[in-house]
């Protein structure tokens, strides 16, 4: 079907993608995740095969006019050109691969400026000026960097338990952490953290986050930290925008990822933050839906496509 469009987010943890045909929605889908270096290339492939086999079923295509695909560390050598051969044995007529951060920006933006805070199992900071220059902050990976993501609060949180342990200061983040991952010893949870391939530490941003709630010391301590490690980064890239650009009117600010969106008191903190060092700065309050953004970028190349037939 020449008219449909397809739009897909892959984050870190799962994929999520639509099929839509002017204003109708023929499919929605959901897999996992399709990043390479989380789950590996084979993994990787048959997620993304299997999820355009069902979404293609259940919308009654065989074709797609045009497609457009978020996927975390897009720019990694290799991975456009395997999601590409993909969508070639799925029919798809034009497509791009970009980073998940640009289809957020432009779910927000929709090509305009603005700062855009990623906050999931990884995290990212974009910013584009009204030219469509982009400035970035943070984004280095689950081991070099990701402040505020998921990952680095569950793995801070469990370091942080490991020092006030040493210190003999109260926190429940061991125990809850060895009952999840069947350690009856502070010697085999420490042992399991340190497999290579180690745990999912983003699986344990939940319980740091219940725990928080619950009064946790070093939980509470690991939550703030990621919200002020988040509004530093937005705060860095609009420093970016105003030297670089010369822009002196404020951006406005977009964030998207379960951190933000289901922890409370980093979603305050983030806001109050924002609030306090920039009161004029407009910040969204919902979050935003990356699948718009790679919907709104298929329309687009669909677009293009038409005016060089005519």
């Amino acid at each position: 079907m020449r008219n449909a469009l397809l739009g897909i987010d892959g984050g870190g943890t799962r994929t999520r993608a639509i099929i839509v045909a002017g204003d109708r929605v023929l499919a929605h889908g959901e897999c996992g995740s399709i990043k390479r270096l989380r789950v590996g290339a084979e993994a990787a492939e048959e997620n993304l095969r299997a999820l355009l086999k069902d979404l293609y079923a259940r919308a009654g295509v065989t074709t797609v006019g045009a497609a457009s695909v978020g996927v975390a560390s897009a720019s990694m050598p290799g991975t456009a050109e395997w999601v590409t051969a993909v969508f070639q044995d799925f029919g798809i007529e034009r497509a791009e691969v970009v980073g998940d951060e640009v289809i957020a920006l432009d779910a927000a933006f929709r090509g305009g400026p603005g700062i855009l805070q990623i906050a999931g199992t990884g995290s990212n900071t974009i910013g584009r000026a009204p030219d469509g220059s982009r400035e970035n902050a943070g984004g280095w990976s689950s081991r070099l960097g990701d402040e505020g993501s998921g990952y680095w609060i569950g793995l801070h949180g469990l370091r942080r338990a490991l020092h006030a342990y040493d210190r003999d200061e109260p926190t429940q983040i061991l125990k809850r952490v060895g009952e999840i991952w069947g350690a009856p010893s502070l010697d085999d949870l420490v042992n399991l953290g340190d497999n290579t391939p180690g745990p999912d530490f983003a699986a344990l941003a939940p319980v740091m986050n219940e725990l928080a709630e619950a009064g946790d010391p070093v939980a509470l301590g690991v939550l703030r930290q990621a919200a002020a490690d988040l509004v530093d980064y937005v705060l860095l890239v609009r420093a970016k925008l105003r030297r670089k650009h010369a822009i002196a009117d404020e951006v406005p600010v977009a964030w998207t990822g379960g951190v933000i969106e289901k922890m409370t008191l980093v979603r305050e903190a983030f806001f109050a933050g924002l609030g306090a060092a920039a009161p004029r700065m407009p910040v969204g309050r919902e979050p935003v839906a990356p699948l718009e953004g790679a919907l709104w970028r298929a329309s687009r190349l669909a677009e293009s496509a038409s005016e060089i037939h005519r």
